[in-house]
């Protein structure tokens, strides 16, 4: 496929196991002309495992209406998000800080769990991004 002309990449939000040729993924794909159940089937088939969790799927679409997909796991935030039981991050996060704190074990449950969709193997580095992005949101990491 490195020889195929890409004509678009695109980034969809869909529910694993879920897929269905309605909107958003028909309305999408349909304006390509490629055929949505060749996205579909695929796609819920590898996100069986998962079934129900919101994930990302980078779809490159080639200029023979062919497609590739992969499939990226729940972003960091929300996973930070939900083990804090929080519902958003801080507006102003270095001046006004949420009052929960991520343990350095939560911290290294996400990062293992977001260590498939990184391009390192290492869960040191893995968790200093996922600490990064705590902060971004105002929530202090212990550790």
């Amino acid at each position: 496929m490195a020889n195929k002309k890409v004509v678009a990449n695109l980034k969809m939000k869909i529910r694993a196991g879920q897929a269905n040729a309605g909107p958003p993924v028909g309305s999408t794909l349909g304006q390509y002309g490629v055929n949505m159940m060749d996205f579909v089937n695929p796609f819920n088939d590898a996100t069986k495992d998962m079934q129900g969790a919101l994930v990302t799927a980078h779809i490159a679409i080639y200029e023979d209406r062919t497609m590739s997909f992969r499939v990226v796991g729940a972003p960091t935030d929300d996973l930070i998000r939900a083990k804090l039981g929080i519902d958003k991050g801080s507006g102003r996060p270095n001046s006004e800080k949420i009052v929960k704190k991520l343990s350095d074990q939560a911290l290294t449950e996400i990062a293992e769990t977001k260590a498939k969709d990184m391009n390192t193997e290492d869960i040191a580095a893995v968790k200093k991004i996922v600490a990064g992005t705590a902060r971004s949101m105002g929530v202090e990491v212990e550790g």
